[in-house]
Parts: structure tokens; sequence; C-alpha cells
């Protein structure tokens, strides 16, 4: 088999490291890496289609899908995941004590359409009766730099979204006082984001689930689902030429994230917590953490792209299996 050499832009991360090192490849592939925040990825891909293959955003994803965009196709590749409504920050000072006293609230947000912000608004409807019609939204990316400025996207009647102006910030509005709550806060340095201040060190700001962790344990024991950020796609054109490469990709990447596996056992507790491990000490099996394939995690795709529809993200309810390559279903 000929190898063939593809760019591939991916945020670090502990799985992906073999592959980012060179210790794992693809049987028939040179990876070109280009290592960026993931903010800035998908919107370059999205906008640019700048990469072979990359990581991507699951909700911009399914909202191109949607749109009959086939200019990439995923594999059953989930680089990060994270019970993301346990990250919501609030004003100390707003009595905002549970997540039915963030109706009415000023919330700050990068963009409606990001994938963390779908599983946001869905744990919050679901979980606690707060649906996004009653919340007022605050925008810092601009159409410019932005997922929703690449794929038209459009707020659903009855939600509020305003845009914060290119001077401010949700950090800097959070400092001042000018919003109640951020979601999904971002204040690493990257192309599309603008916040820069930590506001995890302000005394007037606190997480809004004061045990992060235990909301995210009682959530995956109610609902089995531990919510995906981010999928892996690639230039269909290519899979069109090299039929092969799906399954090559997705085997490099299964074996990246078993080989690290051994060494992470320390930081696996919350996993342990979860279920998904054994007590400390027995050894993981490899696909108990961050489990890729189709089948494993079919409920987890069916709950996003149930939330994507119902919150105006995708123009039609997407079916899981429209993402992935066709060999790869079966995973």
């Amino acid at each position: 088999m000929a190898r063939i050499r593809l760019t591939f832009a991916c945020e670090d991360g502990i799985f992906k490291r073999p592959l980012i090192d060179g210790r794992v490849r693809a049987d028939g592939v040179d990876l070109a890496l280009t290592l960026s925040p993931s903010s800035e990825i998908f919107w370059r891909q999205l906008s640019l289609a700048e990469w072979d293959i990359s990581e991507l955003s699951l909700s911009s994803y399914l909202r191109i899908i949607s749109q009959g965009d086939t200019r990439f196709i995923a594999l059953p590749v989930f680089p990060s995941r994270r019970f993301f409504h346990t990250n919501c920050l609030i004003r100390a000072d707003r009595d905002i004590e549970r997540p039915q006293d963030l109706r009415g609230k000023r919330v700050g947000i990068p963009e409606y359409q990001v994938t963390s912000m779908v599983w946001t608004r869905g744990a919050l409807q679901d979980e606690f009766g707060v649906r996004p019609e009653e919340i007022d939204w605050w925008v810092e990316r601009t159409p410019e730099r932005s997922h929703g400025g690449v794929t038209g996207f459009r707020p659903p009647a009855g939600v509020t979204v305003h845009q914060i102006p290119a001077g401010s910030s949700v950090g800097a509005m959070m400092a001042a006082g000018a919003l109640d709550a951020a979601f999904s806060y971002i204040a690493a340095p990257n192309a599309v984001d603008r916040s820069r201040i930590d506001l995890a060190q302000r005394a007037d700001v606190k997480p809004l689930f004061a045990d992060g962790d235990a909301e995210g344990v009682r959530y995956y024991r109610k609902t089995g689902i531990y919510p995906v950020n981010h999928l892996v796609v690639l230039r269909r054109q290519l899979l069109d030429r090299h039929p092969w490469l799906a399954l090559n990709l997705y085997k490099a990447f299964a074996e990246a994230r078993g080989r690290v596996l051994p060494d992470a056992q320390a930081g696996l507790e919350v996993y342990r917590r979860l279920g998904l491990l054994p007590p400390a000490g027995t050894p993981a099996p490899n696909s108990a953490v961050y489990p890729y394939g189709v089948r494993s995690n079919l409920a987890m795709l069916r709950a996003v792209t149930r939330y994507a529809w119902e919150q105006g993200i995708t123009e039609r309810l997407v079916e899981p299996e429209e993402l992935f390559a066709t060999s790869t279903l079966s995973l």
C-alpha cells in the first residue's frame, strides 16, 4: 500500500499524544500535524477547509450536514468529553443558588451554535426545566469569527441573543457585573475568543454547581450519557479515492488511546465514580474511558442530534448514521 500524506489539525490531548509524537502511525498515512486551540481549528476548517483531517465541533458538523454540506465525513473518534453544564459560572452577588434561578438572567457565551452550549441547554431543560427562551443570551464571537457566521445560523424564534460589542468580552462583562453568568467560558488565547480574565480567581464569581463532579456523576447515572464535544472529520473526496482511510485512521486513534491508559490511571478517579472503570489498582480496559465507535455511543449521539434539532442548530433532525464513514458504522 502506497503511503499518502495528510495535513491534520488537532488540539493537544492525552489520548492523541501517541499520534502527535509519532509513537502511533496510521497504516499507509503520514500525518503532518498542526496543533492549535480547538476554537480556532473549528472556525478555520468550517470557513476554509484547510486540512485533510481535523477535529471539528460536533454541533457545527451536525449543522452543515443538515444543510447538505458534504465536504467532510466523520470518524467515530471523540477526543473531548465533559459534563458541560457543570462548568457554568455565576456572579456570587446575584441570588443564583440553583439552575432554576437562571430564568431571566443575562448569560455570556462564546456563541450559540457550539457543542458545549447545545449540551448545557439540553441539560438545563431536561434536568431542571429551564428553557433557552427563558435566558437572555450574550455572545462574544463576532459573525466574522464564529461557527454561526460561517453556517448562516440565526437564533430560533423566541430566543433572545445579543452581540457583545467588539471592544468588550464575556470576561470583562462578568467582571463589571454586566452579566449574571458565563457558560463555557474560554479565556485561553486564540483567534476567535476575546476573553482573557481568569474568572475562577475572582471572589465575586463562583461555580453554579459547588461540586461539579458530583453533578456529573448524578447526570451520568440518570442518563447514561457522557457528552462529547469534538469529533474527527476527513475530506470526503480523500475517502472516495482511498476507501481504506477511514478504518486505518480509526484504528490509529484507538491504538493511541490504548497506549496512554496505563499511564493515566492516577487521573481517572472521576471515571471510577461514574462506574466507567474498575476500582483503583485494577487495569482498565482500553474501551472503558472515552469510548470510540458508533454503537457504544449511540445513546449519546441520539441525544445530541435531538438537542441540536430542538434548539434550532440543525435544519432537520440528523440521524447518527449519516455522520460517519460507512465502513465505521459497525464499530
